[in-house]
């Protein structure tokens, strides 16, 4: 059950072109927005779209993958685990970000 315990698993469409950066020592990073979508009847019966964004980091290898074939609109599927963290803006404003850093990426439509 350990592997279970902070585990996400989504698929959605690429929000953007994925930014890449390549750290000094040679490994790739990746960063990319994936939209979700539900739909659901309202008390009218009419049919709502509702869009969830997520942010997504992939490392390695995965991050490598993204690079070459990954763009705006592309349909992917993702797994990894949710994280959170913070930093300090360059005003010194805290800043929170959740985000997927993900393990595994399975490329789609």
């Amino acid at each position: 059950m350990n592997a279970m315990k902070n585990r996400v698993q989504l698929i959605g469409n690429v929000g953007n072109d994925p930014e890449i950066k390549t750290l000094e020592n040679g490994k790739k990073l990746a960063h990319m927005s994936i939209a979700t979508n539900e739909y659901y009847k309202n008390e009218k019966g009419e049919k709502v779209e509702q869009t969830e964004w997520h942010r997504v980091t992939a490392w390695g290898k995965t991050a490598e993958i993204i690079e070459k074939f990954v763009v705006k609109g592309k349909e992917v599927a993702v797994e990894g685990k949710l994280t959170h963290r913070s930093y300090d803006d360059k005003n010194g404003e805290k800043k929170f970000i959740t985000e997927v850093v993900v393990n595994e990426i399975l490329l789609l439509k």
